[in-house]
């Protein structure tokens, strides 16, 4: 009897590529803004797919946005907002001017910080197709719901507020100060405070 199985690709397998939305991705003819996110830190690139190889036009790094003044995780949904200003500045000046974003097999949700980085390079200047209703509001971008729940959990439960934000308390950063903080941030990434 003949078989049927078809194995399925290895990077398909490793749950590394979804080769469906590559393609799709690719045959836009533009620059892709490929998104990951880890457990520590976001990483941002654009690249221009080759058949020998993807060509990485301009990348960011979570870890630029302490050269910035950044001192809240460098995960959370304002920081992929602030590394999305900082990518996207570089991208612009290699060049970029239009991309389109691939995030591989990671699902892109509505207003998390996939939508955030977006939002943050469409900012900086770089043409991204998406759309509005898909983006976080302002007040989640700069870390006001962080900021009320912080206060909130400091006046009800001590415990739970030094197990829920320990990292960044032994850091020296009070997670109510989120907004404050993402201002100055941002002000100093675009410029806005010189």
């Amino acid at each position: 009897m003949k078989s049927v199985y078809v194995p399925l690709l290895r990077r398909r397998r490793e749950g590394v590529t979804d080769y469906r939305a590559r393609r799709k991705a690719i045959t836009s003819q533009r620059p892709l803004l490929v998104v990951r996110i880890s457990n520590k830190n976001a990483i941002v690139q654009f690249i221009r797919p080759t058949v020998k190889g993807d060509i990485v036009l301009s990348s960011s790094h979570s870890k630029e946005l302490g050269k910035a003044g950044w001192h809240g995780s460098s995960k959370s949904i304002p920081a992929c907002y602030l590394l999305g200003l900082i990518a996207g500045k570089k991208a612009v000046a290699s060049g970029v001017k239009e991309a389109v974003a691939y995030n591989g097999v990671i699902p892109f949700i509505r207003g998390a910080r996939v939508a955030a980085l977006l939002k943050g390079v469409a900012d900086a200047g770089v043409e991204i197709p998406v759309g509005e209703e898909a983006l976080p509001d302002e007040k989640r971008i700069a870390g006001k719901p962080i900021a009320d729940y912080a206060a909130k959990l400091a006046a009800e439960d001590k415990e739970a507020y030094s197990r829920s934000f320990g990292k960044l308390l032994k850091a020296g950063f009070k997670p109510q100060d989120y907004p404050a903080e993402f201002e100055k941030v941002k002000a100093a990434i675009t410029g806005a405070g010189k």
